[in-house]
């Protein structure tokens, strides 16, 4: 049963993740999203030298530029959520990202022809029925944050979770052809036991690259930023990572079952947003974000099998 401890481990880690990440995201810090990007791309770094310095994985440093397209989908989603952090709450935003397993699906459905499972279609007009509930929710009655925000930038700050979504499934779509099959994979110097672990050090040193461009940028700006001084964002990035670490282990050891309990990742982020962040939603939100929860725990299932 130690891969469903990992299982466990991966989904919490997450969750606590997404809740320092809310904390990070401050609305009145203006580079508050590019100060989160910098501290995970730091953690990232570290951990992708950890994993060169300790594992014998065989890394050709070719593999950063041949992997560059993925890890930039991977990046720029992750930067577009976090600016949508600081200003939707992360009990709306979290489902909303969590979609981008439905639309990968779609994707492999439209342009490699897979079929889509009876369960699965009805899980993606679950997921549709939510989306489009909260969405008209959002900007309606007690919760219209366009009073609040103001029109253009309640639209910027709601368009921000769909397009990590999109961004996120675009990049699990180029997976399938990074990571799929060794043979036909474009990585180089890789074997079934290392070509996960090749990709995953090359996004982090990728993160890490794009984590010292803003760094430069920013003090370019003369933006204040300390890093021993971050602790939400150094956290959330050292959850993260946890996390990661975590998921290789649950998904070997089975990843039928660990799927769709990972998935469910956005419930944790939920009831923690919900004690830690005490954000309250209408209870019409509830109804339309555990629609879309549930059709993400479906295809999880489904997709575990």
């Amino acid at each position: 049963m130690t891969w469903f401890i990992f299982t466990l481990l991966c989904t919490f880690s997450w969750g606590l993740a997404e809740l320092f990440y809310k904390k990070g995201a401050r609305p009145d810090e203006k580079y508050s999203h590019l100060k989160i990007v910098v501290t995970v791309g730091f953690v990232f770094g570290l951990h992708a030298i950890f994993t060169l310095l300790t594992g014998d994985i065989g890394f050709n440093p070719k593999n950063i530029l041949i992997y560059f397209p993925v890890a930039l989908c991977y990046i720029l989603s992750m930067a577009l959520s976090y600016f949508g952090m600081r200003f939707i709450e992360e009990s709306i935003s979290d489902p909303i990202e969590n979609t981008s397993g439905a639309i990968c699906a779609l994707l492999a459905c439209v342009f490699l022809g897979e079929k889509i499972a009876a369960g699965s279609a009805i899980a993606i007009v679950l997921i549709l029925i939510g989306i489009l509930g909260i969405g008209y929710l959002d900007n309606t009655g007690t919760t219209d944050r366009k009073k609040v925000l103001g029109k253009k930038m309640a639209i910027v700050a709601f368009a921000m979770p769909f397009c990590y979504a999109i961004i996120d499934a675009i990049g699990s779509f180029l997976d399938i052809f990074y990571l799929d099959e060794v043979a036909q994979s474009p990585l180089i110097d890789i074997t079934e036991d290392t070509i996960e672990n090749v990709a995953n050090t090359a996004y982090e040193l990728t993160f890490f690259a794009v984590a010292i461009i803003l760094l430069i940028f920013m003090k370019a700006k003369k933006v204040k930023f300390e890093l021993p001084k971050q602790r939400d964002k150094v956290l959330a990035a050292i959850f993260e990572t946890a996390g990661q670490f975590f998921y290789v282990f649950a998904m070997s050891g089975n990843g039928a079952i660990a799927a769709p309990i990972i998935s469910s990742v956005c419930v944790v982020s939920l009831l923690l947003s919900r004690i830690f962040l005490k954000e309250k939603l209408t209870w019409k939100q509830y109804v339309f974000l555990f629609l879309v929860i549930i059709g993400i725990i479906i295809i999880g299932i489904i997709d575990g099998d």
